[in-house]
């Protein structure tokens, strides 16, 4: 299995990272914006080819599939793009900004039948799917998620501290990820609302949101997202079940009272990266579709392109 890199920042090494770990998997090549950082990612990876052009990749004969690390703006088109050139895809979360969007490339796979995965990397979290467990064996429902989302971005910089080419958004990315896993572990949204705060003066987003979710079996979920944040940093998931409460740091889970939860045997890998990479690979290679794939999270998107509308709606009250 032959792969190319889209995206070589910070979170496309993570996903090479996790490549390196999986059996018969090779990087055909990576493609960065800037040509130096394209070589050099290839060269630790062991690539043979790099570029600054999507289409460079695509037309490789022997390039498998293409995991997409852009910036937000260019995923839709991109995935929309790796499809037509016949390669399965994983565009890492967003699967795009704006509801059309996503329903396009919905409908591109519809069209080709080939693996678009989207990552929503808290599926596969061993922590979440500790939980998710035990919720498909009947032994616990979730009756509230209390998640905190919080960053300090009052500049435009990656995760590596680096200058971003793009902007990031509180709704389209960082809450797709409790959207979207909020109905993984209890079920369809069916009520939503946000509010926001004051947009950047120089970034042009809300720096605060908060949202309500209501699913189909009752459950509730408040999220509050921040890019003020000068404190701890992450996503911070509380579960308030019928018989227990448990709190996800990422790949680690305790009890309400801190109590660590022993996540061994859970998956081959403590990292979700790697395990939502993994999943990806064996649903091309056993041609199946694989969690997280865009007909399971395409409802997410359906959820945040109606809390945008409701959004803009706000500012025009203002």
């Amino acid at each position: 299995m032959r792969i190319a890199l889209v995206g070589a920042g910070a979170f496309g090494e993570k996903h090479l990272d996790g490549l390196k770990n999986v059996d018969g998997v090779e990087i055909a090549s990576v493609i960065s914006r800037r040509i130096e950082q394209a070589e050099e990612v290839a060269a630790k990876y062991g690539a043979s080819h790099w570029g600054t052009e999507l289409s460079e990749a695509l037309a490789l004969d022997d390039v498998d599939a293409v995991i997409l690390c852009t910036p937000t703006q260019m995923h839709a088109e991109q995935a929309i793009a790796c499809m037509d050139a016949g390669k399965h895809v994983q565009v890492e979360i967003p699967l795009a900004d704006s509801w059309p969007d996503a329903q396009a490339v919905m409908d591109k796979q519809k069209e080709t039948g080939l693996v678009c995965m989207v990552g929503h990397t808290r599926r596969f979290n061993p922590s979440h799917q500790w939980v998710h467990n035990r919720i498909v064996a009947g032994e616990l429902a979730i009756q509230q998620m209390d998640v905190q989302t919080y960053f300090f971005r009052r500049k435009n910089m990656n995760a590596k501290g680096e200058p971003r080419s793009w902007t990031d958004h509180l709704l389209w990315h960082h809450a797709a990820h409790t959207i979207d896993l909020f109905a993984y572990q209890t079920g369809k949204i069916v009520t939503a609302n946000a509010i926001q705060g004051p947009k950047h003066p120089e970034l042009g987003i809300a720096m605060d949101m908060s949202i309500q979710l209501k699913s189909e079996t009752g459950a509730i979920c408040t999220l509050s997202l921040s890019f003020n944040n000068d404190g701890p940093l992450g996503t911070f998931f509380r579960y308030i079940g019928d018989t227990g409460t448990y709190i996800a740091r990422y790949d680690d889970l305790v009890t309400g009272k801190e109590e660590p939860v022993d996540l061994t045997g859970v998956a081959v890998s403590n990292n979700g990266i790697e395990l939502q990479d993994r999943e990806f690979i064996a649903a091309i290679r056993e041609g199946r579709e694989p969690n997280s794939s865009i007909a399971q999270v395409i409802d997410c998107y359906r959820v945040i392109g109606e809390l945008a509308a409701s959004l803009e709606a706000q500012d025009g009250w203002s």
